[in-house]
């Protein structure tokens, strides 16, 4: 099975039916943005949602865990970026991982950065299809994923968030 899906047309309406249960359960949210590959039209991804939902502040996000896990979700807190509140949600069946939630409180900068790259490729097809080549190359270098596939893209990415940050100004 490869790693990267060709791209979908379903991912933006379970994402729409993702964000629904979070604002209908989780207490504390600003709103809850679809973001990541699966998030902008014509892009290949590995077929997991990526969500980033937006507390008013860090004492909302982290008094709303309980509710998070009442979703099905496996909260690991800051996982490696301050700030953040990392959770992800698995298929019981099968393992596949089906959503990862990236929290910020309302303000963060990692806010602003998700929002223009994913803004910078859905409005632009030269840009998506640079970015598709380069996540194929990293994913036929790292095949299963994980942190080698994601340090492959990073300078790419780093970039374009780069100069989508300068021109959101």
């Amino acid at each position: 099975m490869s790693l990267l899906s060709s791209p979908d047309p379903r991912w933006p309406r379970a994402a729409e039916a993702e964000i629904a249960r979070w604002l209908d359960t989780v207490p504390g949210l600003v709103t809850v943005h679809h973001i990541g590959s699966t998030a902008i039209p014509g892009m290949p991804a590995k077929p997991v949602l990526d969500l980033l939902p937006i507390f008013t502040d860090a004492e909302a996000r982290d008094a709303a865990r309980e509710a998070v896990e009442r979703l099905g979700y496996e909260w690991l807190g800051e996982y490696g970026l301050e700030g953040r509140a990392y959770a992800r949600m698995d298929d019981p069946k099968t393992g596949r991982r089906l959503v990862q939630s990236h929290a910020y409180p309302d303000g963060h900068s990692a806010i602003r950065r998700h929002l223009a790259f994913r803004d910078a490729l859905s409005g632009n097809a030269a840009l998506r299809a640079g970015y598709a080549s380069v996540k194929g190359a990293c994913a036929a270098l790292h095949p299963d994923g994980g942190v080698e596939y994601g340090v492959c893209k990073s300078a790419w990415i780093e970039r374009v968030e780069a100069r989508a940050l300068e021109r959101r100004k």
